[in-house]
């Protein structure tokens, strides 16, 4: 694959790409037993379509059934970042930046994982960056700061979480308290591992994985741990006849972008694109799964100025190191998929999600 960078300012040009059908029934209605919600961070249409072109035209996220623009601004800023968009996502309401899972007044905010545990569902995580990271931090934590690693690390061992996946050991281990939160878990039931091998051996119960001392590497060298985790977690949730609710992120695409390193931006958007390849694959053999995959804000101010599919080849441009606020995608698969389609705020994710479970009508 080659890449040409050409560095001049243009304005971004949003290239809504179609989504192919490949299911013949399109499930509009129909009873949700699970949910598994995908999170690009920092994932805008030209993130994806310039991993589209360099995989010589073809994404598995082609066979969404529905496609949409959300926007993303922050209570306190036209710009969002990664805590105050995963906290509208996941608890329904604006927040200003940097906070975690609580309003701008300081208030918690119940998050869609733990509404999911509440109504009797498993539920889990996987990220390529630290547990303790914004976003996954705003399914299970309630700080005011989304710096305070081990605040929200311990507050995974009071959430109702099943299986948490990623890095942060640290933040659980080495921690300036004292405290060794990993052997909190193991007395709260938990199986504790530390390598893919480890993961892939567990086939039930409760799992945390700490696979890093923060983050993982980036991809190609952390090798298949986003899929790999991904169908993992699949196998052990859906053991719950109630269902299950999974959150999966593809963490380091946003930092990718902050680095103005397409290389990297493909790569991370092509390993995010094969865990969402497991998660369609699952929902549509089982047909009562419903798959959503969003970006949280766009990341760079990405333009694509010229490609080719068949050599993989496109000129891009960065305007920023920074974030946007322009929206970002979001596609769906599988029963209740209409609902993510149009162009609706980051805050809607949560009442839609939990009226197609049946926890609210």
């Amino acid at each position: 694959m080659k890449i040409f960078t050409t560095y001049f300012f243009l304005s971004v040009i949003l290239l809504l790409t179609g989504c192919k059908n490949t299911v013949e029934k399109t499930t509009e209605t129909g009873h949700v037993r699970n949910v598994i919600f995908m999170i690009g961070d920092g994932m805008g249409v030209n993130h994806m379509y310039a991993a589209y072109t360099a995989n010589n035209g073809t994404l598995a996220i082609e066979r969404s059934e529905f496609m949409g623009l959300i926007k993303t601004y922050a209570a306190d800023n036209y710009v969002t970042e990664s805590a105050a968009a995963a906290t509208a996502i996941a608890g329904g309401q604006k927040t200003n930046n940097g906070m975690v899972g609580v309003c701008p007044d300081g208030n918690p905010l119940k998050s869609m994982l733990t509404y999911a545990a509440e109504h009797g569902l498993s539920t889990g995580m996987v990220v390529t960056c630290e547990l303790t990271h914004a976003t996954p931090a705003a399914f299970v934590a309630h700080v005011p700061s989304r710096s305070d690693h081990e605040g929200i690390a311990f507050a995974f061992t009071q959430s109702k979480i099943n299986v948490a996946i990623g890095g942060g050991r640290k933040f659980f281990e080495n921690r300036s308290d004292g405290k060794n939160l990993t052997e909190m878990m193991k007395s709260n039931g938990f199986q504790v591992a530390y390598t893919m091998s480890d993961v892939k051996k567990v086939q039930e119960g409760n799992l945390l994985a700490l696979l890093a001392d923060v983050a993982l590497e980036g991809y190609p060298a952390r090798g298949n741990m986003l899929p790999e985790a991904v169908e993992t977690a699949i196998n052990i949730l859906n053991q719950n006849e109630k269902g299950f609710f999974l959150m999966v992120e593809g963490s380091q695409i946003d930092w990718a972008a902050h680095g103005n390193d397409i290389e990297s931006v493909v790569n991370e958007t092509l390993d995010f694109d094969r865990a969402v390849k497991i998660a369609f694959d699952f929902a549509e053999r089982c047909g009562n799964t419903l798959v959503i995959v969003a970006g949280d804000h766009e990341t760079g101010g990405l333009s694509i100025i010229d490609g080719c599919f068949e050599s993989g080849e496109i000129i891009t441009v960065f305007t920023t190191t920074r974030h946007t606020g322009v929206p970002v995608p979001v596609y769906s698969f599988g029963p209740g998929a209409k609902k993510f389609s149009g162009f609706f705020d980051n805050t809607d994710f949560l009442p839609r999600v939990l009226k197609l479970l049946g926890i609210i009508r």
